[in-house]
């Protein structure tokens, strides 16, 4: 698979950047002493991290990284986590594939990163403590130990990992309840907090075995999440309320990849993977009138997939393969208030999903400047439902692609996409969902969805400069058939509940421009500033009102930006990372929610004495970000005159110092 690779590196440099490949050696990330893949791949210019989609199936869900020319064999281990376990001094290089190239499966992306690991044996470990000390005394503690070893074809790795997180959004603040009908305006103190556990433990093994190679993987994960709010009302008279939310998540993974060269230019791989989940969540709220939600859902995801691929040549390369997946849903749902129960429309259902899919894919490098890389998918899908909500249906997508690179110079590349994309039915839109502390309570449940049709045209111009500094420039439209938004369901005793519809026909577009700017030439040795913004514009037409508005849920606008500089005299690297703001709006049959979250700021220095030790300090949360929700909740069900008003501000979201050890062994 990757013979063709290996040859553009043995070409001159500026002809491998021309036709779209770009290596980075070890010696490239020297100066910043990289722990793991990870790191390096973080400093890679014009690269941006992607860890793929949490969609059902195996196909649509790819990031944008490699290992070794495959993708990893997992789901539910994301691509991150799975990257960081591999050492720095495992690498070989890193190529970066720009557009496309034959024998490499782009996985519908633009850009790919691949990870060639080194071919010897021996053992490596990590053993790593960290502690993150908020400034309001909580202590939040990381272990992790991470192993790998073999010889050869033969290679194990293993993973244990325990800590607790951090929900930053919480902490104090205040609010105001103004009342449409004249009412004195009721101003509250907020008192938040949110923090959970973790417990995960993952492991594979590679081997030979008839002829190809076998590996093996599996996971665990136990997770613990609570959320904590009280309220005291100050204003015009006291009182109180208070709400709980809690959600314990159980999920193990088990699947394997068995791949075969034929001949050096036909490559097989197949593919089996078994995913189970146990979700319980619960949801208390209390102002003198009780509340509880409770939701007990278990999904399970199998799949089996196989795939041929062949070279013609070192310019065109094909692929073509088929993907099943059977997918399950159990949920039971509860709602009571003062201890009445609650009927809640698709609380308890049971959903399978027979998924079908078959492919075909092609790479063709017709000159040295000019790439085409296009597929096409066809999808087959039946979805039946039992308990409250008795359907099935049958759905069918033919999903074709197309993608052209045009490199006319080492240092400036052009990509052209259009493709047609269907989005994955989320299980959670299929059942009820809720969480009492605010506004938005309870959410019903809707198996009847159709997935979102986009038709996608992209543009991305790609300028090289100052040896490692990069500029793209994306322009990306989305004409969308079936937009999943939110509007009503009503029941026969008149009650109404919210709940994920399709809504009609819509659009989105965004900008996107992404940077690495190094500082070398500016006097700055070391140095460089990395980042992205995105801007998107969506439109679709609300079931409420009829009128045209946002899709729900969609950013606005992102950003972010990321200053480093590495000290090697001095063996130190410090930086500051940046994360813009930003908002989402929701729109319900009675209400808008308008969620505003400010800017977060973090500074770190790194500390390797040796190639054995990394000592790591950060401050975190350094604006003490605010963070603004605000419910417009309407009469009725039409959102038609003049809404009451719950503002919630939160001015004290917790920061803190972090402190991490890392201790390697091995090469």
């Amino acid at each position: 698979m990757l013979q063709l690779l290996l040859l553009l590196q043995a070409a001159a440099p500026e002809t491998a950047a021309q036709q779209g490949v770009i290596s980075y050696p070890p010696s490239y990330f020297a100066a910043q002493q990289p722990n793991s893949a990870m790191d390096m791949l973080s400093r890679i210019p014009g690269f941006s991290f992607d860890a793929g989609s949490s969609v059902r199936g195996f196909e649509g869900a790819a990031g944008n990284v490699l290992i070794d020319g495959q993708r990893p064999s997992s789901k539910s281990d994301d691509l991150g986590s799975i990257i960081q376990r591999i050492p720095a001094s495992q690498v070989e290089r890193i190529d970066v594939i720009r557009g496309g190239a034959p024998g490499i499966d782009m996985q519908g992306k633009t850009v790919l990163a691949n990870i060639i690991r080194k071919k010897g044996g021996g053992r490596r470990g990590m053993v790593q403590a960290s502690d993150l000390h908020l400034w309001d005394g909580r202590d939040l503690i990381g272990l992790r130990a991470d192993a790998s070893g073999g010889e050869g074809r033969r290679k194990w790795e293993l993973s244990l990992r325990h800590g607790t997180g951090l929900d930053d959004g919480a902490g104090k603040g205040h609010g105001a309840r103004i009342y449409s009908d004249g009412t004195p305006t009721l101003l509250t103190d907020i008192d938040q907090e949110g923090d959970g556990r973790q417990y995960v433990a993952s492991g594979s093994i590679e081997t030979p075995l008839l002829w190809g190679d076998l590996r093996l993987n599996a996971r665990a994960l136990d997770d613990q999440f609570k959320f904590e709010d009280t309220t005291r009302y100050r204003a015009p008279a006291t009182g109180m309320e208070q709400s709980v939310f809690h959600q314990d998540l159980v999920e193990t993974e088990v699947g394997g990849r068995y791949s075969r060269t034929f001949g050096g230019d036909t490559d097989l791989e197949l593919v089996a993977l078994r995913t189970d989940r146990n979700r319980i969540t619960a949801s208390t709220f209390d102002d003198g009138t009780f509340s509880d939600f409770t939701l007990d859902r278990d999904t399970s995801e199998t799949i089996g997939r196989g795939v041929l691929k062949h070279r013609f040549s070192q310019t065109l390369s094909v692929e073509a393969g088929g993907e099943t997946a059977l997918n399950t849903l159990a949920s039971a749902t509860a709602l009571r208030v003062d201890g009445e129960a609650i009927d809640l429309p698709a609380g308890n259902v049971h959903v399978e999903e027979d998924r079908k899919e078959v492919f075909a894919k092609g790479t063709w490098r017709a000159t040295s400047q000019l790439t085409f890389d296009g597929g096409v998918r066809y999808e087959s899908s039946t979805i039946t439902s039992s308990g409250d909500v008795q359907l099935e249906k049958t759905l069918r997508f033919l999903k074709p692609r197309m993608a052209v690179t045009w490199a006319p110079s080492e240092t400036r590349q052009v990509r052209l996409r259009i493709e047609r994309q269907v989005g994955q039915l989320n299980f959670g839109d299929f059942v009820a969902s809720g969480n009492l502390n605010n506004a938005a309570g309870v959410t019903a449940g809707n198996p009847d969805l159709n997935p979102e049709q986009e038709w996608v045209y992209e543009a991305a111009f790609e300028q090289r400069f100052w040896g490692s500094g990069v500029v793209v420039l994306t322009l990306r439209h989305f004409q969308i058939t079936d937009v999943i938004d939110r509007g009503p369901v009503f029941l026969e005793d008149g009650t109404v509940f919210d709940t994920p519809q399709n809504i009609g026909d819509g659009k989105r577009t965004a900008i996107i421009l992404e940077y690495t700017i190094p500082f070398e030439r500016l006097g700055l040795k070391g140095a460089q500033l990395k980042g992205e913004v995105r801007k998107r514009w969506t439109e679709v037409v609300d079931p409420t009102t009829g009128q045209t508005r946002e899709i729900s849920g969609i950013h606005p606008l992102d950003w972010q930006a990321n200053f480093s500089h590495d000290i090697p005299s001095w063996k130190i690297t410090w930086g500051v990372d940046v994360f813009g703001g930003f908002r989402e709006t929701y729109y319900r049959f009675d209400s808008i929610e308008n969620f505003k979250l400010h800017t977060y700021v973090q500074a770190y220095v790194e500390w390797k004495p040796s190639p054995q030790w990394n000592v790591r300090a950060e401050l975190r949360n350094l604006t003490t970000r605010d963070l603004r929700d605000t419910f417009y909740i309407y009469p009725g069900a039409g959102r038609t005159g003049a809404p009451d008003i719950d503002d919630r501000l939160n001015f004290d979201t917790p920061g803190g110092v972090s402190i991490r050890i890392r201790r390697n062994f091995g090469a």
